[in-house]
């Protein structure tokens, strides 16, 4: 018999790393489950923020307990802040591992594909089509939590 599918999206970051999860039911209608932010303070050492990364990816995924993980790739040409995302990669990724959970990654081009169908569209556009494919009311808040859903929207239709 299937069972329901949760899929964790995770948009990487030091300061904010966005969480949203997804539910495809059986009958494929998908639904929200949760999603939010995790914040680190900026006048913390790296390393604590890190530390405060990996104990509380551990506690939501050991809460929301999905069947897989979709995370945004790196595009090094337009992030002034890198090194300190790819840090926050490194710390998601070696969480994962630990858990054994599989994970596929996506550049935002193919997310934007993906949600709108065009691998140019606006932030708006991309948050517009997520909150009508997940019968929300309001576009998801804050940005970084949106971006989430779209990953983890996007892990379901590439699939």
């Amino acid at each position: 018999m299937p069972q329901d599918t949760c899929i964790l999206g995770i948009d990487p970051g030091l300061a904010t790393l966005g969480f949203g999860a997804i539910t495809v039911q059986e009958s494929q209608r998908l639904t929200v489950r949760e999603f939010g932010v995790i914040r680190t303070p900026a006048k913390c050492p790296i390393g604590d923020r890190l530390c405060t990364l990996y104990d509380d990816l551990h506690t939501l995924i050991d809460e929301i307990k999905p069947d897989r993980v979709a995370i945004e790739k790196l595009f090094f040409y337009r992030m002034s802040n890198t090194i300190l995302v790819a840090q926050a990669r490194g710390v998601i990724l070696l969480v994962l591992a630990q858990v054994k959970l599989p994970y596929v990654e996506f550049t935002p081009p193919q997310v934007k594909q993906a949600i709108t169908g065009y691998g140019k569209a606006d932030k708006l556009e991309v948050q517009e089509a997520i909150a009508w494919e997940l019968s929300l009311q309001t576009i998801p808040k804050p940005d970084d939590a949106a971006d989430a859903l779209a990953l983890a929207l996007t892990a379901w239709y590439l699939q």
